[in-house]
């Protein structure tokens, strides 16, 4: 199976932290993210990956030189950012002839089993299931409704008066059905862009795991406090990376 590991964020509001370093490369306890989003992948079966860079890309590729895990790694690099939608939309080819495919968020902190997503996902039938997650600010994520099947019947952008409590954890399963539902040009991102013409059409499922978006310095703080809390699994290696 193949993912996209989405890590061409800039990381504004980290800064001073982000100038130097890209989001994805930050430590938790000592161990850069993307790292963690590796050894995720591995354990779930996700054979091949494709990280698109933007921000310090010279950085992490000189980390990827040292990675010797199991996941295949495929790189991209954005001279102009071109969301996570288009992203995927102008990488199509890499998951072609897929069944489905992960589309994955790396400003996350997670230990999500992306294996229950996936069985979830094919169950249902939708070009798009939405991994789900109980934000403690739902006013800043983008909050999914949905009907007692799973099927998706809102979906609101940081809305200031929530819809439910359910909010997109930046983890996705597609099948090729997706490609119709994507932008055919320009900056395309999955929230502003894709997701509200899929209301009525994606599949919602609440994850199995932890989930902090470390893309604040509070979100930041929580993820180094949280990280005793993530499972280790039977191939695990950076979770026992401490301080």
């Amino acid at each position: 199976m193949k993912a996209f590991l989405l890590a061409a964020g800039l990381g504004h509001r980290l800064r001073p932290l982000t100038e130097d370093i890209p989001k994805c490369l930050l430590p938790i306890r000592g161990v850069p993210l993307l790292a963690i989003w590796l050894d995720l992948c591995a354990r779930h079966g996700i054979g091949e990956v494709l990280i698109n860079l933007h921000h310090r890309g010279e950085r992490v590729q000189a980390f990827l030189a040292g990675y010797t895990g199991p996941v295949a790694v495929r790189t991209t690099h954005e001279p102009e950012l071109l969301g996570t939608a288009g992203t995927v939309r102008e990488n199509w080819d890499f998951a072609r002839g897929e069944r489905d495919f992960l589309i994955l968020y790396a400003d996350n902190l997670t230990d999500a089993d992306l294996g229950a997503l996936v069985r979830g996902h094919r169950a249902s039938g939708a070009p798009l299931t939405i991994g789900l997650f109980r934000p403690p600010n739902p006013e800043a994520c983008g909050v999914v409704a949905l009907d007692p099947s799973g099927l998706v019947q809102g979906f609101v952008e940081k809305p200031s008066r929530p819809i439910s409590d359910l909010a997109s954890a930046g983890i996705f399963v597609a099948s090729p059905a997706l490609r119709e539902a994507l932008p055919t040009a320009g900056f395309a991102d999955f929230g502003l862009h894709v997701l509200p013409g899929l209301v009525g059409r994606a599949h919602g499922q609440l994850i199995d795991g932890f989930l902090c978006d470390i893309g604040t310095p509070d979100g930041y703080r929580r993820a180094q406090d949280a990280q005793g809390r993530l499972r280790p699994g039977p191939r695990a290696t950076v979770w026992a990376h401490d301080d």
